[in-house]
């Protein structure tokens, strides 16, 4: 394709990840923003893969990274997997492109093969560094340079060593010295091109109008805007994103200070929902108060002016806050299944398991802000007395002597009849296994409030659930059925007696 048919007036942006790993929060912020730009301006979002550092990268992560995208249903309009007008997308595939942008500047002595060995690299670094100057390729140009043939780096001529000047669409106009530029290496001598020219070759290609970029671009910005003169192409606008930072907010987020894989939060049970929300706040602000968005509604939100120029910091605290937040916002059929898939085998085997789960649901869409608390229930046996009858020392009837209001000289012999009561109650009642929480309460609260509410009413859920800690007696009761609940009262009395 003829980079020159490109239609100029179409936003179009592009998410270019090495494949040196996996992704982190980072990362997948930056192909947030740069994908919601495109989509909120009917524009394109572009998938690429910058694999031209073979050394550094890591087998299966081309497959993490749109793994990690597809969570987040951040979905590009050209990519490796579906192909484009612009293919191919691994700059692996595309080395002839750059072969021939690099003979043309060669070609026009704009660029000049690099003859020294690396001893003679090093050499020229000692002397820079006795005579306490910076180590300045250009002042070691040589001045008649082999004829590049591809078996050499072949490096930039820097034209004109003079102050750099450009807009960044976040930081407003920016300015580095002549220091920052050096004739620097486009085309390694294994053939493959550094990022600093393929990723300007690319971006001509693809029509790209926006880069979305983390800081650390800023530093190295001199040598593109050189290199686009060089080509002689307009640069498209640059967007320079906010650092993300640790929880202290004091050093940047990187993988050795423990950014994880953002698959692991969805391992973890956070929504993806959520975790759009979460990262769109993390150096962008509505203008607004609101704080919850859909995904729809962030890109509608979103806009350039709105990202901010200092870092935020990750706060796992205000993610597990979103993730409770679009939890209120699953349907029944929703969250139960999702429930439902954390719940061990021996649950269901219960025959009342689906009537019963129609009542614990409530109870865990208040106790729960991400579904792999489900799974520490589980392993803390918190969920496992609403589908066994549970096994306990009749002394955890008593329960903590807070819990006596009014009877502190109570002993578990006590029990037995007020146990013997409430089992009484309960058959004497028209209670059935559809019967709410109030019916089940309206049952028991006035012989619990003449015996004693703390010794009864902790009596009996201790007697259900095994549990100080458990929902209150009439949810069990509400859940479990006056049959089974009966049951497991007489059980209590056994063990008393």
């Amino acid at each position: 394709m003829n980079p020159t048919e490109n239609n100029p007036k179409k936003i179009v942006t592009r998410f270019a990840p090495s494949p040196t790993g996996f992704m982190h929060v980072g990362g997948v912020r930056t192909a947030l923003y740069a994908w919601a730009f495109a989509r909120k301006n009917a524009g394109t979002f572009i998938l690429r893969i910058e694999d031209t550092d073979k050394e550094r990268e890591v087998e299966g992560s081309i497959e993490q990274i749109m793994k990690s995208l597809q969570w987040l249903s951040i979905g590009w309009d050209e990519g490796p997997d579906i192909g484009g007008p612009n293919a191919p997308y691994l700059q692996s595939q595309r080395l002839e492109t750059y072969k021939k942008y690099a003979q043309m500047l060669a070609d026009k002595g704009l660029a000049y093969a690099d003859p020294y060995t690396p001893e003679e690299l090093e050499a020229f670094r000692k002397e820079a560094e006795e005579n306490k100057k910076p180590f300045l390729y250009r002042n070691h140009r040589p001045e008649n340079p082999p004829v590049w043939d591809g078996n050499q780096p072949l490096r930039l001529k820097i034209q004109d060593a003079k102050v750099s000047k450009w807009h960044d669409e976040v930081r407003g106009d920016l300015e580095a010295g002549p220091e920052a530029l050096d004739d620097f290496i486009l085309m390694k001598s294994d053939g493959y091109p550094t990022y600093n020219f393929a990723h300007i070759i690319d971006d001509l290609y693809m029509g790209v109008t926006h880069i979305f970029r983390a800081d650390e671009f800023i530093s190295s910005t001199p040598k593109f805007l050189a290199l686009y003169e060089a080509l002689e192409i307009d640069p498209p606008k640059f967007v320079t994103l906010p650092p993300i930072m640790g929880p202290d907010g004091k050093k940047k987020l990187g993988k050795r200070d423990g950014a994880k894989d953002i698959l692991t939060y969805k391992d973890e049970g956070f929504l993806p929902d959520a975790m759009v929300n979460f990262l769109a706040f993390i150096g962008w602000n509505p203008g607004d108060d609101r704080e919850v968005f859909t995904p729809a509604e962030f890109i509608q939100a979103f806009d350039i002016e709105g990202i901010q120029k200092a870092g935020g910091k990750l706060n796992e605290e205000k993610l597990v806050w979103f993730n409770k937040e679009h939890m209120k916002k699953l349907s029944d059929s929703t969250f139960r299944a999702g429930a439902e898939s954390l719940l061990p085998a021996e649950f269901k085997n219960d025959p009342a398991y689906a009537r019963k789960m129609s009542g614990i649901l409530p109870i865990l869409r208040e106790r729960v802000s991400v579904f792999k608390e489900i799974t520490e229930m589980v392993s803390s046996g918190d969920l496992h007395y609403f589908f066994m009858a549970p096994e306990y020392n009749s002394e955890l009837l008593l329960c903590a002597p807070k819990m006596r209001k009014g009877r502190e000289d109570a002993t578990v012999a006590d029990l037995k009849p007020i146990l013997e009561k409430v089992i009484s109650l309960i058959e004497a009642s028209s209670l059935t296994d559809t019967s709410t929480p109030e019916e089940c309460r309206s049952v028991l609260w006035d012989y619990a409030d003449s015996e004693g509410r703390g010794i009864v009413l902790w009596a009996v859920r201790a007697a259900l659930t095994g549990k100080e800690r458990s929902p209150d007696p009439f949810a069990m009761c509400s859940i479990l059925g006056p049959k089974e609940t009966a049951e497991r009262l007489r059980k209590a009395v056994e063990k008393i007696g």
